[in-house]
């Protein structure tokens, strides 16, 4: 799809910092070389009122409003928004997706409601059961990891895990262009033996139903910042409490580093004096640098950003989107869950005909 033709929908309502916050943050994206145009879905007259005061020309031909008046808040429950959905903004920019209006939609809003509403408006790829939701997670090595399902799913099988492992795969190949990334299976140990029959079972389909993948196996919690691999997968249920932990961590020691470099006089110096070194470490650890995570198996691409983003966040959320927008990594999931679907059928074929073979004999013998 060509530059000109490129479209994202925002939805700008729901967010923790409001209306102007999101106009502002899409002005910065046209600033940092945003090339596509943006429908703006919302209140109309909310999004004019508070235009000019994030800086944004509504007039411009890379701008449009689809109206809608309706908001999903964060403590609606996806059963309860379902039933007056369709005046949402947030289905309004999901139903711009479906109609081929725009290639993607962005919204910081309710994560259940987003999903419920992707999932019915665009459905499922074939042969991908759920969807995922996918975290960047950076490491040591100064790179980021592609990390899910982290929060949309509480269980998954192990059919489900290694649906996730195959669409990670391809996310971070979109991402990085890196075309073998590396894959493991959050697990309690890196041995083979170790978590439960689930867990196995899915590294077994991985290592026979996908051999072109580059499967590490078993990784751990540590891992994560390591760097060991570059995509985890675990159930929603273990990655969202990784990505919680991990977050209140970062700021509890932010505080710790603000605190400390406070406390007196000669560490407010100090602190002068690092000011440089600082802020680049303040860079590295904000996440609106990678705002953005996809709806990973939808037959669309729909993408969640941060409830609290600021205008950093949603021009980064915008960007991601339109890279993504433009790589056919939804077309390579296709293929490869078609493909692996085909070799584990073949693998259950050919099982059941040797315990037939087996039996057969056994009955001759006797």
């Amino acid at each position: 799809m060509s530059n000109q033709q490129l479209a994202i929908a925002l939805d700008v309502m729901g967010a923790d910092k409001g209306i102007e916050t999101l106009l502002a943050g899409c002005r910065q994206a046209f600033q940092k070389g945003l090339e596509a145009s943006v429908v703006l879905a919302g209140d109309e007259a909310r999004i004019r009122e508070h235009g000019p005061g994030a800086g944004l020309d509504l007039d411009s031909n890379k701008i449009r409003i689809r109206h809608a008046e309706a908001v999903v808040t964060m403590q609606d429950k996806p059963t309860q928004v379902m039933r007056r959905g369709r005046n949402t903004s947030m289905w309004a920019a999901i139903e711009a997706v479906k109609k081929g209006e725009v290639s993607a939609a962005v919204s910081c809003g309710n994560t259940g409601a987003l999903m419920a509403m992707s999932v019915l408006q665009l459905r499922m790829i074939e042969g991908v059961d759920r969807p995922a939701i996918t975290a960047l997670w950076p490491n040591i090595q100064g790179g980021n990891g592609v990390v899910l399902d982290v929060g949309a799913n509480v269980e998954a099988n192990e059919t489900q895990l290694v649906q996730f492992a195959i669409m990670g795969e391809a996310y971070y190949r979109a991402l990085t262009g890196k075309q073998k990334p590396k894959v493991g299976l959050l697990n309690v140990g890196a041995e083979e033996l170790k978590g439960h029959e689930l867990i196995r079972t899915a590294a077994t389909t991985l290592r026979e139903a996908d051999p072109e993948m580059d499967f590490y196996g078993f990784v751990e919690g540590d891992d994560l910042a390591k760097g060991t691999v570059d995509v985890i997968v675990t159930d929603g249920f273990t990655g969202n409490i990784a990505l919680k932990s991990a977050e209140g961590t970062a700021r509890m020691i932010g505080g710790w580093v603000r605190e400390s470099l406070t406390a007196t006089l000669l560490s407010k110096m100090g602190a002068a004096l690092m000011m440089g070194s600082l802020k680049r470490l303040k860079s590295r650890m904000d996440p609106s640098r990678v705002n953005g995570a996809p709806l990973l198996g939808l037959n669309g691409l729909v993408l969640k950003s941060h409830g609290s983003s600021d205008a950093d966040g949603i021009a980064a959320a915008l960007l991601t989107a339109e890279n993504l927008a433009r790589n056919p990594f939804r077309d390579e999931i296709k293929t490869t869950i078609a493909k692996v679907e085909r070799r584990t059928e073949r693998a259950l074929t050919q099982s059941n005909q040797d315990t037939e073979e087996q039996k057969s004999q056994q009955k001759a013998i006797v």
